[in-house]
């Protein structure tokens, strides 16, 4: 394997690999230390969302609360400091939803999605690149939203689908 890209955010490499089927292959691939998503949800079952300016597709997204993983961190610390940095909540309790890959084909990504309740409102912590926009959705203008096509982050996507799943039917 050969680094031919290393960046602040991730590395490129080049991979020999053989197929099933014995053919040489030549990848090149993007490694990423991976990071989070946090579903955080109010007790009155409002989600707690973000709307940012996204430079790579210049987009103002509507996003749950995420982040990248410090190298050697555990998930759970990078969910609890994105969401402190990101919104200001602190959460009571952090649970691991599920994990996932976001472009398997050729990124080495994972995210972990963690649920965050019993939250507790305080001060922001942005990084200086950030201008961040707070909003409160409850579930049915959240799932409007992904359906409409105005959510097209595929993390919240996931995120609140699994909420939506979540909830009784009827």
């Amino acid at each position: 394997m050969e680094t031919i890209f290393s960046g602040r955010v991730f590395d490129v490499v080049r991979k020999h690999a053989v197929s099933k089927t014995g053919k040489q292959m030549e990848l090149e691939l993007v490694f990423h230390p991976g990071g989070v998503a946090i579903l955080p949800i109010l007790p009155d079952g409002r989600i707690v969302l973000i709307r940012q300016h996204r430079f790579p597709v210049e987009e103002n997204l509507i996003e749950l609360p995420a982040g990248r993983a410090e190298p050697g961190e555990q998930p759970i610390v990078t969910a609890r400091r994105e969401l402190i940095e990101e919104t200001g909540y602190r959460a009571d309790k952090l649970e691991p939803i599920l994990k996932f890959y976001t472009t398997p084909g050729f990124v080495r990504e994972e995210i972990h999605l963690f649920k965050a309740t019993g939250l507790t409102a305080g001060p922001t912590a942005f990084d200086d690149t950030e201008e961040i926009e707070t909003l409160l959705l409850d579930l049915p203008q959240a799932m409007e939203k992904v359906l409409s096509g105005e959510i097209h982050d595929a993390k919240t996507i996931i995120g609140i689908l699994w909420y939506s799943a979540q909830q009784p039917i009827g």
